[in-house]
């Protein structure tokens, strides 16, 4: 709502230095540091409030002796409250939110999943629910949101331009120039999938102190990258990509996830404060996910958010395995120590620290390599 007071202040004034406000890299810059600011300034009294209402973590029983989860057990979760409000707030205060479709999409879908989290996390951990919000309405959550973000840009392509119509069905291919992939009548349903299969994935890979927030700043930060070069007419043409106008503002939405993921790696960081919980980690993964659907990215999620990919791999495998051994030697065998991933290596003895500074690195490779497929073409 800011951009809008500068806009009319220097139209009806017209004082100097009030046209910086309509370039995309001040306004990315100043909702990071506004994402940044809330984390620092609510991240205090969000986990003040959640000590003083002993809403804590529950001791996670299969983990055992391993690490040092044991410690962890009352540690305030439900943090991701603080995420939301320093990603929200500042999209509305330095995006054209109000026409911008774009904006408007991505927002809704981190509100509604992160609704969806908060419901399981209340449910879980102050009502003493095991098992939180049942497991269908959660999808109903998820699947909703896939539905709004699918139908939006499938019925109505006019909304975000006058071309858009020609395209709002296909997405491009990695590695290959001028080829897309058009999605058809199963585009709604890949959109349900795709926002359903992020924003679980990212709520598996949280699970020790910053590794979930932090992969999640890395991924979003390529992500902000690609959308200032989807928005820009001769960076489009240059790498022979869409070009989507209006998909600049996306960039303002990264830089303040980006900034609000600093902000809360400082207090989730080991050993944690507090952890975000569903309302968190649902919510930042359909964000990931709505941003790549959005400008036509989707096949890129794999090798970007290659560490959630794995983390969901690895339970797949898990899960398969053992119905599979069970099958055939009466017993179920694991095939890791534990799933996700990243308790396997601590099942291995590798300490939590290193395994989040590796999963960190091979983030960041992830996403320069995610980068790097628009010229190795």
């Amino acid at each position: 709502m800011l951009v809008y007071l500068a806009e009319w202040i220097e139209a009806t004034f017209t004082p100097p230095g009030f046209g910086v406000f309509q370039y995309v890299t001040f306004r990315s810059a100043a909702a990071s540091i506004t994402a940044l600011l809330i984390a620092f300034v609510v991240g205090p009294k969000i986990i003040a409030a959640l000590k003083r209402n002993q809403i804590g973590e529950q001791q996670k029983v299969e983990l055992g002796d391993t690490g040092n989860h044991k410690s962890k057990a009352g540690t305030p979760t439900m943090g991701g409250i603080i995420v939301l409000a320093a990603v929200l707030v500042p999209t509305i205060l330095w995006t054209h939110i109000v026409t911008n479709p774009y904006v408007i999409l991505v927002v809704l879908v981190t509100a509604i999943l992160g609704t969806v989290g908060f419901l399981d996390d209340y449910l879980k951990v102050v009502k003493k629910l095991k098992k939180g919000l049942i497991a269908r309405y959660k999808l109903m959550g998820q699947v909703l949101a896939g539905l709004i973000l699918g139908g939006s840009i499938y019925f109505f392509p006019e909304w975000f331009g006058d071309q858009f119509h020609t395209i709002n069905t296909l997405t491009t291919v990695p590695f290959q120039k001028l080829v897309s992939f058009d999605f058809g009548l199963l585009y709604i349903p890949v959109v349900v999938f795709i926002l359903t299969a992020t924003s679980n994935a990212v709520n598996l890979t949280d699970g020790l102190d910053g590794l979930a927030i932090g992969t999640v700043g890395i991924a979003t930060l390529a992500l902000g990258a690609i959308c200032y070069v989807t928005g820009n007419a001769n960076f489009a043409e240059y790498l022979n990509i869409f070009y989507l106008r209006g998909s600049e503002e996306l960039v303002i939405f990264c830089a303040a996830l980006f900034g609000a993921s600093l902000g809360f790696l400082w207090y989730n960081s080991n050993p944690a404060q507090v952890f975000m919980g569903d309302t968190g980690s649902l919510a930042l993964g359909g964000a990931i996910g709505a941003l790549c659907i959005l400008i036509k990215k989707e096949f890129l999620l794999p090798i970007l958010g290659g560490v959630f990919f794995a983390e969901t791999v690895s339970v797949i495998i898990q899960v398969l395995y053992f119905r599979y051994s069970r099958k055939k030697y009466g017993e179920g065998r694991r095939f890791f120590k534990m799933a996700p991933l990243h308790h396997h290596f601590e099942k291995t003895g590798v300490p939590e620290s290193k395994i989040v500074t590796r999963f960190y690195i091979v983030a960041i490779l992830l996403a320069i390599i995610a980068m790097t497929t628009f010229k190795v073409r």
